[in-house]
């Protein structure tokens, strides 16, 4: 028992030893979506500059399945060194729990909130062909015809899949939902006219809504964003209330030292601060003055957890 304080006390040296001398190899960051979608281009965003921080390359690692919680899963269970990371997302960090009843992992418990890197709207959004133009027109051209028209997501549960439901429940509409394994194939598809409509966020939809290739009808924030000031919001195009906004955040495993934590949150902050990021982040569409401490983003998520179960519960929404 005596020679206890002094093991704590070595623990605790070796800890802080490691965390000195991090990193001293290349970081992993996972994005459990297939390359194209929303935080897949977040991640890309902010790499470059995190590796030049922190002097060590910053390798991007894509492993979809279940709508990211594959991956999740399996960055919960990395050694909690700083050396596997995760560009995580509301739905996979905050949602999952109260619509996947076998999850392998605990949103709260098995993972250290490095920051909340970037926050989107989503964008509602139609294949050039629908001839429809506003979200009255989209309503009443979809109750007309029930069941007939589908939009796709980046899987059940996803925030896209979220934002159609709840689209679906406030407008009084039928239409029916085709899960992806990520954003890119989802619009992809939808490019090909496969799909009618899309709920999803502006990183995925931006590039194409800019091209011509798909028709923006509204912006799920509760006020228009600069970036396209003219483009309603779908509360006032005919939702009243509707809103739905997608964060994008890092996550270590829990049992991360405090110091690689800090570290980590340090050098993203500094990595979204740059010129370049910030200009690419307003380009997709997202907001990347987010940023916020470890503890701050840890009681966002906590928040978002008990604020999406409500809404999925008293939605009624199941995973299809």
């Amino acid at each position: 028992m005596r020679r206890l304080p002094l093991l704590v006390l070595a623990l605790a040296a070796c800890a802080c030893a490691q965390a000195q001398n991090y990193p001293n190899r290349p970081v992993r960051m996972v994005v459990g979506f297939p390359p194209g979608g929303g935080t897949d281009v977040v991640a890309r965003i902010i790499a470059p500059g995190l590796s030049e921080n922190l002097g060590q390359s910053v390798v991007i690692e894509n492993r979809p399945g279940a709508t990211g919680t594959v991956a999740a899963a399996a960055v919960a269970k990395s050694t909690p060194d700083g050396y596997t990371i995760m560009m995580g997302h509301v739905s996979v960090n905050a949602i999952a729990p109260s619509l996947f009843p076998n999850l392998q992992y605990d949103v709260l418990k098995d993972f250290a909130p490095v920051t909340l890197a970037a926050s989107v709207p989503h964008f509602v959004v139609v294949h050039p062909s629908l001839p429809v133009h506003s979200i009255r027109e989209l309503i009443a051209y979809a109750r007309e015809r029930p069941g007939k028209l589908s939009f796709p997501s980046a899987g059940n549960g996803s925030t896209p899949h979220l934002a159609g439901e709840i689209f679906k429940s406030m407008a009084g509409v039928n239409l029916v939902h085709v899960p992806y394994k990520g954003s890119g194939q989802s619009m992809a598809d939808l490019l090909a006219g496969q799909h009618q409509v899309a709920f999803d966020t502006a990183p995925a939809s931006a590039g194409n809504v800019r091209s011509g290739r798909m028709r923006v009808l509204g912006v799920s924030t509760a006020k228009r964003i600069p970036e396209y000031p003219d483009v309603p919001t779908v509360a006032e195009a005919g939702v009243p209330g509707y809103e739905v906004i997608t964060w994008y955040g890092v996550f270590a495993p829990a049992g991360t030292p405090a110091a690689v934590v800090n570290r980590l949150h340090a050098e993203i902050a500094k990595a979204m601060e740059s010129p370049v990021a910030h200009a690419r982040l307003a380009e997709a569409g997202a907001d990347g003055s987010v940023t916020r401490s470890p503890e701050e983003f840890a009681a966002i998520v906590r928040a978002d957890t008990v604020r999406y179960a409500k809404i999925i519960k008293d939605a009624g929404l199941k995973i299809d």
